[in-house]
């Protein structure tokens, strides 16, 4: 019965430099969590934000509706808080405010016990340079598995 679900922000590894990990609950209603398990989530152009609680919110996250809800179905594109202790919390707020740096999602699962967990990040923006960096050395690595497989053959 369970699926392995996992949707990824690919953007965030090209535009970010990634400098720490934490994983964290997501507070869903019900036709949330019911479209998340048939895969209709989009993390691209998401980001997450601190409210004035100190409360950690993700941003601009598509959840699409559910297909059989009815009157009671969610807004695709509302806030969502995350759920990480007070210590992590505590951390990530002050590595925001003092060196300027983003809390990105990187992916979106559900665990063994069919509870949302999304993957989020702390990051540093990539410049332009650092971007077309990254695509000459994917372009580079492609290239030589490319050589490598016709020498094997």
């Amino acid at each position: 019965m369970q699926q392995n679900i996992n949707i990824k922000n690919k953007r965030a590894r090209f535009d970010y430099e990634i400098l720490d990990t934490y994983t964290a609950g997501i507070v869903l209603g019900g036709t949330e969590i019911k479209s998340i398990r048939l895969g209709k989530a989009n993390l691209s152009q998401s980001f997450c934000e601190f409210n004035d609680k100190g409360e950690l919110f993700v941003i601009n996250m598509n959840i699409d509706e559910y297909s059989h809800g009815n009157y009671y179905n969610h807004r695709p594109k509302a806030e969502r808080k995350l759920l990480l202790n007070k210590r992590e919390l505590k951390k990530l707020r002050k590595e925001v405010t003092t060196t300027g740096l983003t809390i990105v999602p990187l992916n979106l699962f559900i665990n063994d016990r069919g509870l949302a967990k999304i993957n989020i990040a702390l990051a540093k923006g990539k410049k332009l340079y650092d971007k077309r960096e990254t695509i000459k050395d994917r372009d580079s690595k492609r290239n030589l598995d490319r050589v490598k497989k016709s020498f094997n053959n």
